[in-house]
């Protein structure tokens, strides 16, 4: 890429009007052992989607647990309220889900939605699965549908220019909230019941 005297970037001649008429080459070195497999879970004995049913709800972040699936707050989220919804069966491709998981999958998927805008005010969602590494998956071996809410004008300057995300309440805040909204949730009693 070259730099005119405007000030504005243009194509080099190799680009022929491609990607690097736009975007910058960023390169992460670092990335490629993640990329490889280094630190990825192994199989059901190091897999957190296995380990976290284990786990007391606050402490693996589960918001609700149904016969099939639960839902869980995203370690990594991309905006505040990122849910998955996550089968107990260690399976790797939505193919692998039986008739009954894959209805649970989508009444919770379904739920997920309701219950975090009724608690955060989202306008809208982005619901999907990352089918296998190469498709984006972290956790390719064990699937897992994001439901990651969206607000008008939450892609502004601080992840575009400043590349950082704000989540204005932290996960365990977040868990409380949504676990208390979720349908036939058990409430705590309260000091004025």
């Amino acid at each position: 890429m070259t730099v005119g005297p405007d000030g504005f970037t243009v194509p080099v001649s190799s680009d022929d009007g491609g990607p690097a008429t736009v975007f910058e080459h960023l390169w992460t070195p670092y990335r490629m052992a993640y990329i490889r497999g280094s630190g990825k879970p192994t199989g059901e004995h190091d897999c957190p989607f296995c380990l976290i049913p284990a786990m007391a709800d606050e402490d693996g972040l589960v918001v609700a647990r149904g016969e099939t699936v639960f839902a869980v707050l995203n370690l990594y989220p991309y905006n505040a309220g990122h849910l998955m919804v996550v089968p107990y069966r260690h399976v790797p491709d939505y193919t692998d889900l039986t008739d009954h998981e894959v209805a649970e999958l989508g009444a919770f998927t379904q739920t997920a939605m309701r219950v975090v805008r009724q608690v955060t005010g989202a306008h809208g969602f982005n619901i999907g699965m990352n089918q296998g590494s190469v498709a984006g998956a972290g956790i390719a071996d064990h699937l897992h549908q994001h439901a990651v809410p969206r607000w008008g004008g939450d892609t502004n300057f601080m992840p575009v220019i400043g590349l950082t995300r704000v989540l204005p309440q932290v996960l365990a805040e977040t868990r409380t909230l949504l676990a208390a909204a979720w349908p036939g949730a058990v409430r705590p009693a309260t000091a004025g019941d």
